[in-house]
């Protein structure tokens, strides 16, 4: 039965086998975040004993670890990126592509999604850089702005009312 272990930062799906030498662990997969269908595919595919996805998924939830059961195929999302910044396929493998995707459904991309799919095939980190960067340049325009209204000196009530009493006092003097 395979199992979830905190390794350092990140998690394994690990299996315990018997050996000549007694019992060992043996890491199926490995994953940092979130868990994935396509996580739990690799460690299935490298286990030996029986293996229980939903135990899997159940014992994840009791440690807090995110689950997903979105696929995020990242073969699609490698192959988009490296078409979209030029690489070019050989003609053989774009007519079995096409055949290949001519029998799956489609369903059109919303338009507010379309300059999206730029990103798609991007690493997680160069997308953190260029949200990192917006958000940074968002805050150089709001910083050049002046401020649309003044604000108060006082905005909020003080503490030691006699204070205040006194300050009213002199002004009315």
């Amino acid at each position: 039965m395979a199992t979830i272990r905190k390794h350092a930062e990140r998690y394994e799906i690990r299996e315990c086998r018997n050996t000549k030498d007694g019992p060992r662990q043996y890491t199926l997969a490995g994953f940092s975040g979130l868990l994935t269908p396509e996580t739990l595919d690799r460690a299935e595919a490298r286990a030996q004993r029986p293996f229980d996805r939903e135990r899997l998924i159940e014992k994840a939830r009791s440690l807090d670890i995110p689950v997903t059961h979105r696929r995020r195929f990242p073969e699609a999302r490698a192959l988009l990126a490296s078409l979209q910044s030029g690489a070019r396929l050989e003609p053989g493998l774009v007519d079995l592509l096409q055949r290949a995707l001519e029998p799956l459904s489609r369903e059109p991309l919303p338009e507010h999604l379309e300059d999206a799919n730029l990103w798609i095939g991007q690493a997680e980190w160069e997308r953190g850089r260029a949200l990192r960067g917006l958000l940074r340049s968002a805050d150089r325009v709001l910083a050049s702005r002046p401020a649309l209204r003044a604000r108060d000196s006082a905005r909020f009530p003080r503490f030691a009312s006699r204070d205040v009493e006194a300050a009213e006092a002199a002004e009315t003097a």
